[in-house]
């Protein structure tokens, strides 16, 4: 699978993998199976980041006060999404052919 087709993504509170079955878009009333946490909120993102300006690197996203639960966020992306691609340790072996090590 492609990384525009994920295969599996991870709930931001139990750290659980949810899997992904056919065409799959987070709803705004979507909760994680296992913890009942909202798939559909800021921690999900992949523009959240807790480092900068109103934890959000859009710059064009409304402010959301409340991180953890869902929003009508028009920016919303889902990160954390796991696709076949290579492995940690299969990168690392060929940077290491690379570089010769």
């Amino acid at each position: 699978m492609t990384p525009e087709n994920p295969t599996s993504f991870a709930c931001y509170f139990c750290l659980k993998n949810i899997p992904v079955i056919g065409a799959f878009k987070v709803m705004r009333t979507e909760d994680c199976p296992y913890c009942s946490k909202s798939l559909h909120c800021c921690k999900m993102c992949k523009f959240f980041d807790p480092r900068v300006y109103n934890e959000c690197i859009e710059n064009n996203a409304d402010r959301v006060v409340d991180k953890e639960k869902a929003n009508f966020c028009d920016y919303f992306s889902l990160k954390g999404a796991q696709s076949s691609g290579p492995t940690k340790d299969e990168l690392l072996k060929s940077a290491d052919a690379l570089f010769k090590k």
